[in-house]
């Protein structure tokens, strides 16, 4: 292809993508961004000390991802929440530019590079935000790129990206540090099964029976006859093999549907990703990255948070949408998948169907495996079609219609959000938060709120009763048995025990709820309970039992 119309048409993925990557940031901060300003303060004045300072609770505390947390401190110090925003905006436009050029290096197809770059950051709408999770998706992304340029070339710059990735996410985002190695997994597997049926196994252990029966006989006298019988029966063993060998090249260059490529870089990758497997030391959070994941595995927080929730297949329209592409493409066409594509989109879909928030890895790592099937179906069936699509989009009159396209749609998603603040009245107890701050004696008081406008309390220095950092109050990491925090909120926010019992056990002295809760109709009645604060979103009582 012409390489001013391909420059050209790269200038106007780049702006497309770029706009589209403005306009689905959110303007309103998630819960998680308060705590991790808080906490970023926090490092910078106490350093690492490993307890939380925001509960009421005196509890330890692993700091999972440290790092984050001060660089958004930083960007807070500097240019309060106007900063986060843009370094949001930033970030998410780093992701999807980053997708788009991975795509294009490993699947060389420009146009269905971009279009799926673009499908790929509508998927991550809902995943866009101020968290540390924005830098771990970028360096998913880098990951599998080098990946796959490591085994295209050996180059060692590629080995070291891939070295140095896992250093940054344990220091970044641990909580995601042992999922780094699965991406790992589908290049591996393709290799060892190559490895085996290039072995054949079978036919070495017949060649070495027949030649140790022939070496056994050969000692011995008058069996002659029999040598020859082995030695005949031997050469006939080795022109099958060779014609078997032969149906099974064939068979690999144009297999029905499944393709093996044996790919002998990839015994490099695998010793990248044992020296990976020591990255985790690299943290001054000592094993946490080995320990975070099994910790919160045999926690119960995963069964109680909706983005940990399986997710139910109809009412995932991507997840659902992949599946029958996916499954269309290889039933309806003679398009094939590689081996380890299909380990990829198998393992990514089975994780998406377990947890809600694995949609996002979905779209991230799968996008390149739909890259390659959509590219080998356009080249069997339109080997020019992108070519000339490209062409007709690089000309002036299509740029300025995909311009205007693009700008369109990124007003139809940004417009709903336009008056949105930074913070949620709504959400989140900006009046209540005056109110204790100005009438109670936040040192001494124990406040009871709920899980979602926790982290907005202690963002206001309240002392919370709990906050979205969900893992912080299980005994698996608090290390008491007797202190499972958040089973109790869950327990008592739906009045599946009194909850008298739980605000005895914790020596609670005042209440924040919600006024639509289920909660406020019983303690709006309660005599035991004194109103002292109420807008249109929450309450203040004050618990006289003492």
């Amino acid at each position: 292809m012409d390489k001013k119309v391909k420059l050209s048409f790269n200038i106007i993925a780049i702006v497309c993508i770029l706009l589209f990557c403005i306009a689905l940031t959110p303007v309103t901060l998630q819960n998680d961004t308060f705590y991790t300003i808080k906490i970023g303060e926090h490092i910078l004045e106490n350093g690492i000390d490993m307890h939380d300072p925001f509960s009421i609770h005196d509890l330890p505390y692993t700091y999972p991802h440290w790092l984050y947390d001060v660089g958004i401190y930083l960007i807070y110090n500097l240019g309060g929440m106007p900063g986060i925003y843009l370094s949001t905006m930033v970030l998410a436009c780093i992701l999807g530019v980053t997708i788009y050029f991975a795509n294009k290096k490993i699947v060389k197809n420009d146009l269905i590079s971009f279009l799926l770059t673009m499908g790929v950051m509508y998927v991550l709408d809902g995943f866009i935000a101020a968290r540390a999770q924005l830098v771990t998706y970028i360096l998913f992304t880098l990951q599998i790129l080098f990946i796959e340029k490591f085994i295209e070339t050996k180059k060692k710059r590629y080995g070291v990206g891939l070295i140095i990735i896992p250093i940054i996410i344990a220091n970044v985002h641990l909580a995601v540090w042992p999922f780094y190695f699965v991406p790992f997994l589908p290049y591996v597997a393709e290799y060892l099964i190559a490895v085996i049926l290039d072995a054949h196994l079978m036919h070495k252990l017949e060649m070495k029976i027949i030649n140790s029966r022939i070496n056994k006989l050969s000692k011995k006298q008058d069996t002659e006859e029999k040598i020859a019988k082995l030695e005949s029966l031997r050469k006939i063993k080795e022109e099958k093999f060779e014609e078997y060998k032969e149906k099974q090249n064939k068979r690999r260059e144009n297999p029905y549907k499944l393709k093996i490529v044996r790919k002998d870089n990839v015994k490099w990758l695998i010793v990248i990703m044992i020296i990976c497997l020591f990255t985790g030391l690299l943290t001054p959070l000592g094993d946490t990255p080995y320990t975070y994941l099994l910790k919160t595995m045999q926690g119960n927080t995963t069964q109680s948070i909706n983005e940990h929730l399986p997710i139910v297949l109809i009412e995932s329209t991507f997840a659902l949408a992949i599946i029958v592409l996916i499954l269309a493409i290889l039933i309806f066409t003679d398009t094939k998948i590689r081996l380890k594509d299909f380990f990829m989109l198998g393992g990514l879909i089975l994780l998406a169907l377990m947890s809600k928030r694995q949609l996002s890895m979905l779209a991230l790592l799968g996008v390149y495996s739909v890259n390659r099937m959509l590219c080998d179906l356009f080249d069997k069936y339109d080997p020019k079609g992108t070519e000339n699509f490209m062409k007709i989009i690089s000309s002036g009159f299509g740029r300025i219609i995909t311009l205007l396209l693009v700008v369109l749609i990124c007003i139809v998603i940004y417009k709903p959000k336009a008056n949105d603040e930074f913070i949620s009245s709504n959400v989140y107890p900006v009046e209540a938060s005056k109110y204790i701050k100005e009438n109670l004696d936040i040192e001494n008081i124990r406040l009871y709120n709920e899980y979602n406008y926790g982290s907005y309390l202690l963002y206001e220095d309240i002392p919370v009763f709990i906050d979205s950092r969900a893992d912080l109050y299980t005994p698996e990491f608090n290390g008491d048995k007797n202190k499972d925090i958040f089973t109790d909120f869950v327990r008592v926010s739906s009045l599946s025990v009194h909850y008298e019992d739980i605000f005895d056990k914790y020596d609670i002295t005042h209440l924040i709820i919600p006024n639509n809760s289920k909660m406020n109709l019983f303690v709006s009645k309660d005599e035991n309970y004194k109103e002292l604060y109420k807008d249109d979103h929450f309450v203040i009582y004050e618990r006289l039992i003492k």
